[in-house]
């Protein structure tokens, strides 16, 4: 059982994740930005190509990435990079999920885009629950990466 002070530290702790959005189409950005700062959330900055992304990255602790960026297709790499030099909790965004289908290390998942808002309401919770070792159920949509012990 979760003490009261246990669960109000962890909601305390929920609400002040930030989230890095990285995506190269800026009404989707905007959009998604939307949705975090709905659920109470600070939206960590945008980044539309990997040497702004991981400018941004000491700022974030959930990074929503697409797989083709201004700079090609950096999102993997830049992903892989987050996760695991400074411990971010990575989800692909993309219209091409086959491109990271086989999993990026350190990262959670991917979603197919068109994304809707409560379909990036869901993943967020999730990602949350993940880094915190809270419990939440994973939104269908989003295809979870088989994690690799360490």
């Amino acid at each position: 059982m979760l003490t009261n002070v246990v669960r109000r530290r962890l909601a305390s702790e929920a609400m002040n994740q930030r989230v890095l959005i990285i995506e190269d189409e800026f009404l989707i950005a905007l959009d998604v930005a939307e949705t975090v700062e709905a659920m109470g959330l600070k939206v960590a900055g945008f980044a539309s190509a990997r040497k702004h992304a991981l400018n941004l990255a000491a700022y974030a602790d959930i990074a929503l990435v697409d797989v083709n960026l201004s700079d090609g297709r950096t999102g993997p790499e830049i992903g892989r990079e987050l996760a695991q030099e400074y411990g971010i909790t990575v989800i692909f965004m993309t219209g091409n999920p086959e491109d990271v289908e086989d999993g990026v290390e350190g990262s959670l998942g991917v979603l197919t885009k068109p994304v809707m808002p409560d379909v990036v309401e869901k993943t967020i919770d999730y990602a949350i629950a993940n880094r915190l070792g809270g419990m939440a159920i994973v939104p269908r949509e989003l295809k979870v990466f088989r994690q690799n012990s360490h």
